[in-house]
């Protein structure tokens, strides 16, 4: 199987169907190895039919208890050789089906990480979980076909050319008797890939729906919007349900007919074959044999219906993936070089102009106007933003990348030791961490847990209060220590005492060094060197702090009101959050009171 660290090759993105072949040919030995085992225990499985004939016909009928015996340990031989085969063909089919699924996997995390930025406005994350938690697993069910479908398209020809033997009428109706099958579920299987296409989709925005309303409870619940939001979930859930019933209905009908007609099919084979007998035209041992041959052919017969269900649920499934694969990052126009060092950044739709070397804060009524803001400054997204005088989208993404460095406040935790979450890519030694736990207020954090640096914390730091995560992810930051950092809301679920400790630690921890920080705090901004008042996206004024409180009569009542909002707003249920001394709340007045003034 492919290895964690292995290259998974260039995905074939033309359909679904070539992508199912693309993933046989990326394991081609295994896929051989899957055809030979299934076909050779299939035809095996054939083989025993003949042999019981030949028992019957040679040694029990002319009573030659020799030749009856030596048939009856051929018959033991042949099966337990085929019972091992058995056992190794399975093996070789899963490793198959892992491969295709890890390999899928792989090919899908790292076009995401090409997309990078670009993701979100390309695909919904509905989408992206679906199609990691259900369409994965599915095409690779599909790649059974190499195994088992091979064998039975083997052991089907075998036979007929067995029956041939005994009887031209019995081959004819068994070569026949598989297209009139095909033909009659054929209807059924297309029908089934429209449902299922449909059903996946929907699945898809359920699923962001689900990730939604997760992702924003809170806010929900403080605007009173909840029980809306709860109702679209309900009626789409139903939309779901009632898809997934059509899904199953038809599904139902395919699994029944690959059953029913096979059987069919055996008591038709087998009617003729007596009628044969009687007439005198076979042999009883014949007889014997052609019962045996139709009852190995019930699972091949049964498994080209079963086949054309999970191949059309496959190439579903694959469609879906290719549809991603198939969404290109943003091109990299970049041909000019960036600044050799620190440059101010200048934003034209707004107006903004960040100094190097200095604490800049961008504060807006809005606070979508100021991360719109920091996008543009973060080429993340469309910009005409300059960087010394170059447009950023003239300069290659990696160098900006390199070099400027984005921190959203609502940005992934992976799961793993803590060390290893705040590592930005790189080890992260004890002096280092603990420099950048100091400026993010976030010892605290690492002494509540029990192995320290080294505990383990879970995905999304769902183990974490909603500060604890936050001051982590300010720590990420901080040990990246870009040349430029655009911080979003990085204090907002803190509460006023801590928020003001991580103020004046991040000032003095970027001393020198090129930070912007959106945010509406007076504790905040009292520390900025320059803050942009931003109205409707364009600045309004642009000084320190207290200079605009002074003659800003809009830029004072957003600090006022948030101000008054710093002791309601804390995170109440962030014990990290809440200081090391019991007079919080005084301290929350008197810090919040005293950026006002």
């Amino acid at each position: 199987m492919i290895d964690a660290y292995e290259d998974p090759g260039r995905p074939d993105t033309r359909g679904g169907w070539r992508y199912l072949w693309w993933l046989v040919l990326r394991q081609p030995g295994r896929s051989a190895a899957g055809a030979l085992l299934g076909s050779t225990w299939m035809v095996l499985l054939a083989a025993q039919p003949y042999m019981m004939a030949r028992a019957v016909d040679d040694g029990l009928v002319p009573g030659r208890p020799g030749v009856l015996a030596g048939w009856t340990v051929a018959m033991f031989v042949v099966g337990a050789v085929n019972a091992w085969l058995s056992i190794m063909r399975h093996r070789t089919m899963t490793r198959v089906r892992m491969d295709a699924n890890f390999r899928t996997v792989k090919v899908v995390v790292d076009h995401v990480v090409r997309l990078g930025a670009a993701l979100p406005r390309r695909a919904g994350a509905g989408e992206v979980v679906t199609i990691g938690v259900g369409d994965v697993q599915t095409l690779a069910q599909a790649l059974t076909v190499v195994g088992p479908g091979v064998g039975s398209v083997v052991v089907y020809a075998v036979v007929a050319g067995l029956l041939l033997a005994v009887s031209v009428p019995l081959a004819a109706v068994v070569l026949l008797g598989v297209p009139v099958i095909a033909l009659l579920t054929g209807p059924l299987t297309r029908r089934l890939q429209g449902a299922e296409s449909e059903y996946r989709e929907r699945q898809g925005v359920l699923t962001a729906r689900i990730g939604d309303l997760a992702g924003g409870l809170r806010v929900l619940n403080g605007l009173g919007g909840k029980g809306l939001f709860a109702d679209a979930f309900r009626r789409d859930s139903q939309r779901l349900r009632e898809q997934g019933y059509r899904v199953g209905a038809v599904a139902s009908w395919v699994q029944a007919l690959g059953m029913g007609l096979p059987t069919l099919f055996l008591a038709v084979v087998t009617w003729l074959a007596a009628r044969l007998a009687a007439q005198g035209a076979i042999t009883v041992g014949q007889l014997v044999s052609v019962y045996g041959y139709v009852a190995v052919l019930i699972g091949p017969v049964a498994f080209f219906v079963m086949m054309a269900y999970e191949l059309n649920r496959g190439v579903v499934a694959a469609r879906r993936v290719v549809r991603l694969l198939r969404l290109e990052p943003e091109p990299d126009t970049g041909g000019r070089p960036a600044p050799d060092g620190p440059a101010e950044l200048h934003d034209p739709a707004s107006g903004v102009r960040v100094v190097p070397g200095r604490l800049t804060a961008l504060a807006a009524a809005r606070p979508a106007e100021a991360a719109a803001v920091v996008d543009r400054l973060g080429r993340y997204g469309p910009t005409d933003a300059t960087w010394g005088g170059v447009r950023l989208d003239e300069v290659p993404l990696d160098a900006v990348r390199g070099r400027i460095l984005v921190a959203d406040n609502e940005a992934d935790l992976f799961a793993g030791p803590l060390r290893d979450v705040v590592a930005a890519g790189r080890p992260a030694g004890d002096a280092a961490l603990a420099r950048a736990l100091y400026a993010a207020a976030a010892e605290d954090v690492v002494r509540g847990l029990p192995d320290g640096p080294d505990s383990p914390v879970a995905g999304q730091g769902r183990s974490l209060s909603g500060g604890q995560r936050q001051r982590l992810r300010l720590v990420r930051a901080l040990l990246a220590d870009p040349e430029v950092l655009l911080a979003v809301e990085p204090t907002s679920a803190l509460d006023a005492h801590t928020e003001a400790t991580v103020a004046g630690r991040l000032r003095a921890a970027r001393e020198g060094r090129t930070t912007v920080v959106a945010s509406t705090s007076p504790l905040v901004l009292d520390r900025a060197d320059t803050v942009v008042f931003l109205v409707d996206g364009k600045v309004a004024a642009t000084g320190p702090h207290r200079r605009l409180l002074d003659r800003e009569a809009g830029y004072r009542a957003l600090v006022a009101r948030d101000a008054g909002e710093t002791g309601d707003t804390s995170d109440t249920g962030d014990t990290g959050d809440t200081g090391d001394n019991g007079d919080a709340v005084g301290t929350v007045d008197t810090d919040a009171e005293e950026a006002v003034r």
